[in-house]
């Protein structure tokens, strides 16, 4: 059957006519292709007026966006992100961040909104998986980290063009509770310095006290990173949780590959820094310099001790063995330090809170506490930096003298404040 009243519009974009096989059809100019050549999309219904009505659609989609989802491969949002995940990103990032990537899309996304058509993905949709989490017990933080894997995954979706616009930026995650955390005293360092000097590798957590250092940070670094006849020490790496997978074929009956005794690992014992500004070098306190020689003249025992067993990594922080420390281990003995020192109960990244917060008492300028801290954003000041009771009281002292001292400028024997120019009664 031959074509019939074909309409086309003005400008020719666009134009609705009867096809050979009895249907009618639709086309629109909604771009210019990758390769120079217009972007004509087809579409086909069984009345002209279904058509017509398609084609308004897309010719509006095109006019409010200024551009229509990338034509080709029709997207999940399972494969989608799984291609984000393995092609995209998991060359680009840290070890440590694919890791977290992975346990979102793999065990909170997919399975619950996998099979959508990526392009027909909502906001409602996203929120709804938020809610299922949510009753089935996740943490709060567990759902923003999982909302901040999506929207970043869907962005770079929206960037190539495979959507109009990212429902996880519009999609609203439960509230986060804002836990005040509250750094150490500097009486409570004290006693925490003094109850790691009995303990072996206690110049770990003189570092951890008064440099600040992340966990990673700290049991990454090797003795070629220290000077101690400067006082120096440089951040290099980060040390990265171990991961292993079975190398017995499944034969050995354990179900978790760390217990398999022929486990091979799947990362690096190290990896680069958080970030760029992570890789820094910052001066020792004399103090601090004394508890590592200490510490190096003990390490040598040990390895003396160990003979031929010892595994010469040139680690600042390692096991009797001379092997990496193991972050878990390192956080077991941090709680033990705690209960020893008789000191409340708190995270091991508390200390580096400590840690700003008293470069904060001390005065230090926000550059320089940026690049002791590691810091690449300036915000991050605000997150670590916490105004204690010390800090609290020495504010209130500095108002009362201020409006309250007899010697202050403008106020009377009375008490009250005169300001020049003005007559209060």
């Amino acid at each position: 059957m031959a074509r019939v009243k074909n309409t086309r519009t003005a400008n020719g974009d666009a134009s609705v006519y009867l096809g050979s096989d009895g249907s009618w059809h639709g086309r629109v100019t909604v771009g210019t292709r990758l390769d120079g050549r217009p972007d004509r999309r087809h579409v086909r219904g069984k009345s002209r007026a279904a058509v017509a009505a398609k084609v308004k659609a897309l010719k509006d989609l095109r006019d409010a966006h200024g551009q229509l989802p990338a034509p080709g491969q029709r997207w999940t949002v399972g494969s989608w992100l799984d291609h984000w995940l393995h092609v995209i990103t998991q060359p680009r990032v840290r070890a440590s961040t694919y890791a977290g990537y992975d346990v979102d899309v793999r065990v909170h996304l997919v399975p619950v909104v996998g099979r959508h058509v990526l392009a027909n993905l909502t906001p409602e949709h996203i929120e709804q998986l938020y809610r299922q989490m949510s009753l089935a017990g996740s943490a709060p933080a567990t759902i923003h980290h999982v909302h901040r894997t999506l929207r970043t995954a869907l962005a770079e979706a929206q960037r190539r063009g495979h959507l109009l616009r990212n429902p996880a930026a519009i999609a609203r995650p439960p509230r986060q509770p804002q836990h005040e955390i509250e750094p150490f005293t500097v009486a409570e360092i004290q006693r925490l310095l003094k109850a790691a000097g009995e303990r072996r590798n206690s110049a770990r957590w003189a570092i951890a006290l008064s440099l600040g250092l992340r966990q990673g940070e700290a049991l990454g670094l090797r003795w070629s990173d220290v000077d101690l006849d400067t006082g120096t020490l440089v951040v290099r790496r980060s040390r990265t949780r171990p991961r292993w997978t079975h190398g017995c074929d499944g034969t050995c009956g354990k179900k978790k590959g760390g217990y398999c005794p022929q486990r091979v690992p799947v990362r690096g014992v190290t990896d680069e820094t958080k970030s760029a500004a992570g890789r820094r070098a910052m001066g020792l306190p004399e103090q601090l310099v004394l508890l590592l020689r200490q510490h190096q003249a003990a390490q040598l025992v040990e390895r003396e001790r160990a003979g031929s067993l010892w595994t010469d990594g040139g680690w600042l922080f390692a096991s009797l063995l001379g092997e990496p420390l193991n972050p878990r281990t390192d956080y077991t003995e941090w709680k033990r330090l705690l209960l020893d020192a008789g000191v409340r109960d708190a995270r091991l990244h508390d200390a580096r809170h400590s840690a700003a917060t008293v470069l904060l008492l001390l005065g230090v300028p926000d550059r320089a506490v940026m690049g002791i801290m590691g810091w690449s954003k300036a915000d991050m000041m605000l997150r670590y930096q916490h105004l204690t009771g010390t800090i609290r009281g020495d504010i209130a002292e500095r108002v009362g003298a201020l409006l309250w001292s007899p010697e202050s400028p403008g106020a009377n024997g009375s008490g009250r404040l005169e300001i020049e120019g003005t007559d209060h009664k």
